[in-house]
């Protein structure tokens, strides 16, 4: 990810990206992945429902760490065939050093399917 500043966009192409707050349900080792990454099922609701991703955040964050945590997430993205795992949303983090990945998070709990905006 690049530090550089992107073109500024409108209101209404913010409006289509549908962010949404999960809940960890499963986090496995990801060892089909070409850079260290777990597998992740999160719980966004009722109206959304399961749905099953992968993340490079085995830096910072071990398996345990992530069970039951809440995250923030784009559920609105094309499915996503990584391997033989298809990864239906995106995990949103902010990339430090060395690609190093914090999780977004509410600060509170909140309940699942939550929009951002």
């Amino acid at each position: 990810m690049s530090s550089e500043r992107q073109p500024d966009i409108s209101w209404q192409d913010f409006e289509k990206v549908e962010m949404r707050v999960g809940t960890i349900l499963e986090a496995n080792d990801f060892p089909e992945a070409r850079k260290p990454a777990y597998q992740l099922s999160i719980d966004f609701g009722a109206a959304i429902g399961i749905r099953k991703t992968s993340a490079q955040i085995t830096v910072r964050y071990t398996k345990e760490d992530l069970i039951g945590r809440q995250i923030v997430s784009v559920v609105n993205f094309p499915k996503k065939q990584i391997g033989k795992f298809m990864s239906e949303c995106l995990v949103l983090g902010s990339v430090g050093e060395n690609n190093e990945i914090i999780l977004l998070a509410p600060d509170f709990k909140v309940e699942n399917g939550l929009r951002i905006g």
